[in-house]
């Protein structure tokens, strides 16, 4: 089968034929359909993910077909149009057993802790607790855009963050997390403030549903904006970039009893960035992490979809190829184009040769 891989970190990727996977025990190999890339791809590439040991195969936004099934698995036969949570839970850890699988201690992520789905096929591991039937009405391009950013954004703004009808919520950074996270405040009743540095990224933050837009290259005080603009403060906040300005901003902009959520993750010597708590303390802020969403939540993110109030395609600027996703996945490290791009062809193209 066709894959792109890298030999080492940030060494580039080839399109190769390697051998297509066989299922563990408990996991299903998926035929892919379409593949999201996705900035946690880029981090991987680049060496930013302990789990990752390279030789290794991006890819962990996915929509495939079940072809072959493991022996443990009692859930799914073979033939069935899925998704998957970008981390799969063990199912039997005090973690997942709460219910709980986004933060398993043995997590399974397809493109980290084994290849991944830039590639025609791709196992998954622990399939009868992580797989989610993709219902017919929502398409293998659009299920592969949900990936980790709109899932992550839909667990950030709904279950950790408790958005509200009627709050000020503030987003900090519109790249794929930021811009799902403005979506789906917007579609749960709030009103956003989506803050970047890049005016098509604010452009396109305010075409899927933000009330007001800064760019914060061209304002002196972000948090005070913030404050401006919603009347007080955001009821919610969300750094869905991962830099210790965005982070700072997005707790200093909270009004009293405000809940900061950080998504997009702090890497390297910005893992342990400074905050504000001396606002924590007076105000009684809430600050929480969002690391994925668990499969069993997905029925409430489709129904959204199915029901009009929420329209995830908007934010699919670009299909490619398999060939072209080694570009594509570079340019992330320059935050480089707006909205997802989804890998839909998977066919022919060169072999062994660098891409």
């Amino acid at each position: 089968m066709n894959a792109l891989v890298y030999d080492d970190f940030d060494a580039p990727l080839t399109l190769r034929t390697v051998s297509r996977p066989t299922p563990t025990p408990r996991g299903v190999v998926l035929q892919v359909l379409a593949c999201g890339v996705c900035r946690s791809d880029w981090h991987g590439w680049k060496g930013h993910d302990p789990m990752i040991t390279p030789p290794n195969v991006p890819g962990h936004e996915v929509v495939g077909i079940v072809t072959a099934v493991g022996d443990r698995v009692e859930e799914w036969s073979g033939g069935e149009r899925v998704t998957v949570p970008f981390v799969g839970g063990c199912g039997t850890c005090a973690q997942c057993r709460a219910g709980q699988h986004q933060v398993c201690p043995h997590q399974f992520q397809p493109g980290f802790s084994a290849p991944g789905a830039f590639a025609e096929y791709v196992g998954i591991d622990y399939a009868d607790e992580n797989l989610v039937r993709l219902p017919g009405s929502i398409d293998a391009v659009t299920g592969a855009s949900l990936g980790c950013r709109f899932a992550t954004a839909f667990r950030a703004v709904v279950d950790q963050g408790a958005v509200r009808s009627g709050e000020w919520v503030a987003v900090h950074g519109c790249g794929g997390v930021g811009l799902s996270a403005v979506m789906i405040a917007q579609a749960a009743g709030a009103r956003v403030v989506a803050v970047d540095v890049a005016d098509p990224a604010l452009a396109l933050a305010d075409e899927v549903g933000a009330s007001r837009t800064i760019n914060a290259d061209d304002t002196e005080n972000v948090a005070a904006a913030v404050r401006e603009a919603t009347r007080g403060g955001a009821h919610l906040s969300l750094d869905a970039l991962g830099s210790p300005d965005t982070c700072r901003n997005s707790v200093a902009n909270l009004r009293t009893h405000g809940r900061h959520v950080q998504v997009g993750l702090l890497m390297g010597e910005h893992a342990r960035t400074a905050i504000p708590f001396d606002r924590v303390v007076a105000d009684e802020l809430e600050v929480r992490g969002a690391h994925g969403l668990q499969a069993h939540r997905y029925p409430a993110l489709f129904n959204m979809i199915e029901t009009g109030r929420l329209h995830p395609r908007q934010l699919v600027r670009q299909t490619i190829s398999l060939p072209e996703a080694a570009d594509r996945l570079r340019q992330m490290g320059d935050f480089a184009g707006t909205g997802i791009a989804v890998i839909d062809d998977f066919g022919g193209g060169r072999t062994q040769a660098e891409v």
